[in-house]
């Protein structure tokens, strides 16, 4: 569904994503790295927002900027911030996405999605009484209005609680159970570490590790997670500067 070979963006003299290369099919795919590593400035590419240094990507097919309102017509974007309006009711929202797309019958369709994400009690109450937890729900129906085929999130479930990260989260599973691809990013590795099939780090601009979760974990050891691998491929500024978080982390277990 994705394909991205030697993919760069700079800014200047800023080398924000450096030779990209991924492979991502009908899976949930998780980009993870630190503040400014290259995953938001990745999204943005695919999705056609940001046109590449270098390099190429192809999104179900259809080349990012060659054929980019064909790659429009196939995808869907959530970003991270909040791209709803509070003064609209949660219907008057999701209409106002088909209306865009041009969607037949978009009372229907509209219906449809809200009563998907749970919403259907209130799609008549305006959004400024929504629970953000509701409010991301109702972004990911604005999203599914045209039945996307690869869904892109920026952080899905940055700043809601528990309750409302699981929601999320039983959502994103029957999307991709229903054959969608998944391309989110997330600071979450607990949650990477649950729910994604595989994940790639980047750090730099350069991935530093892809797979399973699974088989990235076992790499490094018998009781590690995802963030011990995360600790072990992500160098921060304190290992600059000659701290080595491997190492005490490494003691702190013989103790």
């Amino acid at each position: 569904m994705i394909e991205i070979r030697k993919l760069s963006r700079s800014f200047g003299n800023i080398l924000a994503v450096d030779n990209l290369d991924l492979n991502v099919g009908n899976e949930i795919f998780g980009l993870l790295g630190p503040n400014g590593a290259g995953k938001s400035t990745t999204v943005m590419m695919l999705t056609t927002l940001l046109r590449p240094s270098s390099g190429t990507a192809k999104v179900c097919g259809y080349d990012i900027v060659k054929d980019s309102k064909k790659v429009r017509s196939k995808i869907s974007y959530v970003p991270q911030d909040m791209a709803v309006d509070r003064k609209l009711t949660g219907k008057e929202n999701v209409l106002l996405y088909a209306k865009l797309y041009g969607i037949p019958n978009r009372n229907s369709k509209v219906d449809e999605v809200i009563e998907m994400m749970g919403l259907s009690d209130r799609a008549g109450d305006l959004v400024a009484t929504y629970s953000g937890g509701m409010r991301r729900r109702l972004e990911l129906a604005q999203a599914l209005v045209h039945e996307p085929e690869v869904l892109f999130l920026d952080e899905p479930t940055l700043g809601l609680d528990v309750s409302g990260r699981k929601k999320i989260w039983e959502h994103i599973r029957m999307l991709k159970a229903e054959g969608m691809t998944i391309f989110m990013t997330t600071h979450y590795l607990e949650e990477a570490e649950k729910y994604c099939n595989r994940v790639a780090i980047i750090d730099k601009g350069r991935i530093v590790a892809v797979g399973s979760p699974e088989n990235l974990v076992s790499s490094i050891g018998e009781n590690a997670s995802l963030n011990d691998v995360f600790l072990e491929k992500v160098k921060t500024p304190e290992e600059q500067a000659g701290f080595n978080s491997t190492q005490f982390r490494n003691l702190l277990r013989r103790r």
